[in-house]
């Protein structure tokens, strides 16, 4: 089975008619005009297969609606679910763009081959975005800027970084 990517996730129902309302997890919302199905992750880690019935924006966030969710009490039953697609449907990038989830859990090591620690998260500060790096005793803060991180190899879960003068000291 493939590896599912979340694209949304549910936080509360909305209206009588069982919609639902979510916080967006994708880049390119432009992608629910062409969903049928999707697969929900429910907070207990149970899988649900479900059917698009319409989305619309709305203030930020994305309106869905399901078939067979019809009431409140149903949306309800699908609240903080990940709305999550194949990983094989996702966007095509450009070549030196990627993913947060293709970034999480890479290795990341000096250009000395020196080891750093493992992705745990991009942070997003409106700038350049930041990797999170969980050390083995402490977190580093790394920013995810071509000059720093010159190879990163998704496929192999590496990441090479350059850093400048005291980046990796506190």
């Amino acid at each position: 089975m493939n590896d599912l990517v979340a694209i949304a996730r549910i936080i509360r129902p909305r209206g009588l008619k069982g919609e639902t309302i979510a916080d967006l997890l994708t880049d390119f919302p432009e992608r629910f005009d062409a969903l049928e199905s999707v697969s929900a992750v429910l907070p207990d880690g149970q899988h649900r297969n479900l059917v698009l019935e319409k989305h619309w924006f709305q203030n930020g966030r994305v309106v869905l609606k399901f078939e067979g969710i019809d009431s409140p009490e149903s949306a309800e039953t699908i609240r903080n679910a990940e709305i999550c697609i194949s990983e094989s449907e996702v966007a095509e990038l450009a070549e030196d763009e990627f993913f947060d989830w293709e970034l999480a859990g890479c290795e990341v090591r000096s250009v000395d081959g020196e080891a750093i620690g493992t992705v745990k998260e991009l942070m997003r500060t409106g700038g350049t975005e930041i990797l999170v790096i969980e050390g083995t005793t402490k977190e580093y803060l790394i920013p995810f800027a071509t000059s720093i991180c010159i190879e990163v190899d998704v496929k192999k879960k590496l990441i090479v970084v350059d850093p400048p003068e005291g980046l990796l000291e506190f």
